[in-house]
């Protein structure tokens, strides 16, 4: 028998649905959308190639959100954002004051709190697991 949504789960919902499009609408989708202008202008901290930089950036803020909105993988799928955002705090804007990179220290606490408590019960993952576990 599986445990009840609890308020905590709404909140873990409501934070992995809010989390998710902002990274979405603010980060991902203007790359997917003008991928060549923002190609050009992507950083290359580690000299990969700014296409790989790319791939690897709309892979972690395009593809894996909806995983993690749908509670799908969701200690799994929040690791490319908090790479990705750590990765930008740390080598690309170094020299960011606390204000200045406050967005991304919101984004790692929000995402760094999903990678710790997972979904919840209001996810994909544990509807499917209901059903199976309830059928005959």
């Amino acid at each position: 028998m599986q445990p009840k949504a609890t308020i905590v789960d709404v909140g873990l919902l409501y934070l992995r649905v809010s989390a998710c499009l902002l990274v979405l609408v603010v980060h991902g989708l203007p790359k997917v959308m003008h991928y060549a202008e923002q190609a050009a202008v992507i950083e290359d901290p580690f000299h990969l190639g700014r296409s790989v930089s790319m791939v690897f950036a709309i892979f972690a803020e395009v593809v894996c959100p909806p995983f993690v909105i749908l509670g799908i993988a969701t200690r799994l799928t929040v690791l490319p954002i908090l790479i990705v955002t750590l990765i930008a705090l740390t080598f690309v804007h170094r020299d960011w004051t606390l204000a200045e990179g406050q967005f991304a220290w919101m984004l790692l606490i929000l995402f760094g709190t999903l990678a710790i408590t997972g979904s919840g019960q209001i996810s994909v993952y544990n509807w499917t697991r209901r059903s199976l576990i309830s059928s005959p």
